[in-house]
């Protein structure tokens, strides 16, 4: 079922909680469905006129499933009741009583001072127990291993659908908790602070007179609270979750550090240790980009390096999903351009830095930072350089260029030389670099593997661009067009079929905007409102969103089908792109039935409207497997589909949601991203690398200086800053409990 809101009533002398089934009751959801509903009631003794306030029931669809709704305002004379078993068919001295002027905030915030802080916390106990009630059925499905974790998720979503704020004063001044804060234990946390306030007799009660009496709950609810779902074991079920994920940290550190990583870790060999030495715990590959070669060879690496350096390391592979992109861009000319820093007037003020190598020799030292880095065919020529010397070269234009070293290096395999260049240079492979010795002679180098220089548009605002569905086109962006239009493809025929005129569409994570003006069955025309001052650069294989569109996606696609057989039996974990709702969840549970792997852990990556609004429901059928469990926020498309303003709260909501789930959050997308691009972070980067300590991974980019990013990154969440605030701290006293 569906989980719903639950009913909450004032408590006097005894209360009991109870089921029953309602028939022909008018829904406005289906108002014609005269199928069974199921409801939760709180019944109370006629002396001490206890009142219903709010009925929940859940009403059976076409497809078997359940839809939400929250009766409203029903007559006495208009419902029928059936007991659902012959146990609550009859219970002496209690008559059900409606109220139909109330909902469920108006009942919680009812009488306002006349009810005791004791008496709220009863009735907010009492919803917490008749959700999981509700969700019984729920709860039995998910495996033994979460039902723990399902059934206080559960609570978390009953408090939370309440309206507290008028009792976190009266708690925060008692000093005992603050509501927001306990999701990870919410049930034992609420029956700590009912315990403690039971036993006290200060006046900030408002006279209120203790019988002595327990409420009757649900018998296997008293148990599970005084055992599994006490604070302890909570606090112990979320860290085994997060290590059978993740693994087990070293050292004091409580934040695993994941980096993604392709094609670079095949082109050196020292990459992937360099970032294992510097704090790296876990990578990420794409299956959006590669292929199994190069997948293959990576996790090689990587687990001969863990191995070598004595520090565990884990994998995790992304299936590519069903995300829009643009195509292929036709690859630009093997050449590297030499650019030296200049002024105002064009004097120069900074010769660019190149490094010099044999291929295959490793990354230059952390502390070096070049502008281009060229590999160099001549062992003999390598051998015989020295600081000082300098090295002559024709470039591609044909114009005479010079490089001067200024240090040498012993690195991976050899050495390797940093060198400047005052003068503009376009390299390319082939070139030849000549350096002079005595008696005329000449020592010959030649640059080998340069690569192809990326290709793409640079978009500004009332620019059109051509969205094209005809591969054909994605060879030369400049392919004619009967409007003067930068052109880029994008083969889903998603795009094609779903969107209108006057949708909004953004690139590249929302670095680039625009409106659809037109579309036809192999083309959409975009018009440009949002792009940088000079233009904003959109390439190949950038991320496209319309996130006002109606698209149906099909979830896990035949792509991800098919890499999903290599990523169960090489990865630890898979990530599902862009999910949405439990179908694909039941279908990656059928591929891994199939694939017998009940070990692989499985992340949901939540960057879309669909996937946050049903997390809850998401993480309640993925617990039906044993498979270990996690989330990502993947906050690029999350803050397109979504909003910009609201991404911060959404962050906040999701977090939230799986502390009370026990799962552990991998948080990703724009960590420290200046520090990795250009070395030097901003101010808000540190900050926001700082939160990283409240969730269990932070997912950094390739890049430049992505070795650096790492040992900063292990800086800022091992720092020994101790959180003191009352509010933060577990619920005082709660070792009451027995």
């Amino acid at each position: 079922m569906m989980i719903s809101a639950v009913s909450v009533c004032s408590i006097t002398n005894q209360t009991m909680l109870l089921n029953y089934n309602f028939m022909h009751l008018p829904s406005k959801l289906n108002a014609k469905n005269s199928a069974s509903r199921n409801h939760i009631f709180l019944f109370g003794s006629k002396s001490g006129n206890v009142t219903l306030r709010t009925v929940v029931c859940a009403v059976p669809n076409e497809q078997d499933d359940s839809e939400r709704c929250v009766s409203h305002h029903f007559a006495d004379d208009s419902v029928v009741i059936h007991p659902l078993d012959d146990e609550n068919s009859q219970v002496p001295g209690f008559t059900p009583q409606l109220q139909s002027d109330t909902d469920i905030q108006q009942t919680f915030m009812s009488q306002g001072n006349q009810e005791s802080l004791l008496d709220k916390l009863k009735a907010g106990q009492l919803h917490v127990l008749a959700m999981e009630q509700w969700n019984s059925s729920r709860l039995k499905m998910c495996h033994w291993n979460y039902l723990v974790s399902a059934t206080n998720l559960i609570h978390y979503l009953a408090l939370k659908s309440l309206d507290i704020e008028h009792i976190k004063e009266e708690l925060s001044s008692l000093g005992l908790m603050n509501l927001e804060t306990i999701n990870p234990y919410v049930l034992s946390s609420l029956s700590a602070c009912i315990q403690m306030l039971n036993n006290s007799k200060s006046d900030s009660l408002h006279g209120y007179t203790n019988s002595g009496e327990v409420l009757p709950i649900c018998k296997s609810s008293q148990n599970r609270t005084k055992g599994d779902l006490a604070i302890t074991a909570m606090m112990k079920r979320a860290s085994s979750n997060r290590n059978l994920l993740l693994g087990t940290l070293q050292g004091q550190r409580g934040t695993h550090i994941m980096v993604t990583v392709g094609q670079e870790v095949v082109e050196n060999d020292t990459h992937v240790a360099v970032l294992i030495e510097a704090g790296a715990t876990i990578f990420r590959i794409n299956c959006a980009h590669g292929n199994p070669d190069i997948w293959n060879e990576i996790i090689r690496r990587v687990k001969k390096s863990s191995q070598v350096l004595e520090k565990p390391c884990r994998v995790l592979m992304d299936l590519a999903g069903p995300k829009l992109r643009t195509g292929k861009l036709k690859a630009g000319p093997c050449v590297l351009k030499i650019s030296p820093k200049k002024n105002a007037v064009g004097s120069v003020i900074c010769p660019a830095k190149i490094w010099l190598s044999p291929q295959g020799a490793g990354p230059p030292p952390p502390h070096v930072s070049p502008d281009v880095i060229l590999h160099v065919d001549g062992q003999e020529f390598l051998s015989k350089l020295e600081v000082d010397d300098s090295v002559r070269f024709c470039d591609a234009r044909g114009k005479q260029r010079e490089l001067r070293i200024l240090s040498k290096y012993a690195i991976f395999s050899g050495v390797g030389f940093l060198a400047e260049c005052r003068k503009t240079a376009y390299v390319e492979s082939g070139t030849v670099l000549r350096m002079k010795e005595k008696r005329r002679k000449y020592s010959v180098g030649f640059v080998i593997d340069v690569p192809p220089a990326e290709k793409f548009v640079r978009l500004r605002v009332g620019d059109l661009l051509i969205l094209s569905r005809d591969s054909s086109d994605e060879l030369d962006e400049s392919t004619s067009s009967s409007v003067d239009a930068n052109r880029i493809t994008c083969s889903s025929g998603y795009l094609f079929d779903s969107v209108r005129p006057g949708d909004p569409i953004a690139f590249d994570d929302g670095k680039i905007w625009g409106v659809i003006k037109g579309i036809s069955i192999s083309e959409v025309i975009v018009s440009i409102t949002h792009a940088g001052p000079r233009g904003t650069k959109l390439g190949s294989e950038k991320s496209v969103n319309i996130p006002e569109s109606q698209i149906r996606y099909e979830g896990l696609t035949s792509k991800d089908i098919m890499d999903l057989d290599f990523v169960a039996g090489n990865a630890d974990m898979v990530g599902i792109s862009f999910i949405r709702d439990i179908h694909e969840i039941v279908v990656l549970r059928q591929e891994l039935a199939k694939r017998k792997n009940l070990n692989l852990g499985v992340i949901l990556k939540i960057e879309t409207r669909d996937g946050f609004e049903n997390l809850p429901l998401l993480l309640l059928e993925a617990m039906k497997s044993p498979n270990p469990l996690g989330v990502m926020i993947a906050r690029g498309d999350l803050a397109v589909e979504c909003g910009w303003e609201k991404l911060a709260d959404i962050q906040e909501e999701i977090i939230s949601i799986c502390n009370a789930a026990h799962v552990p959050v991998i948080w990703a997308t724009q960590v420290l991203e200046s520090l990795i691009k250009s070395g030097v972070p901003t101010r808000a980067e540190i900050t926001d690398a700082a939160n990283g300590r409240r969730i269990s991974c932070v997912m950094l980019n390739k890049g430049k200086h992505i070795a650096e990013a790492v040992s900063t990154l292990v800086t800022i969440l091992s720092s020994k800053y101790n959180k003191t605030k009352a509010e933060l701290k577990p619920l005082l006293l709660s070792s009451h409990i027995n």
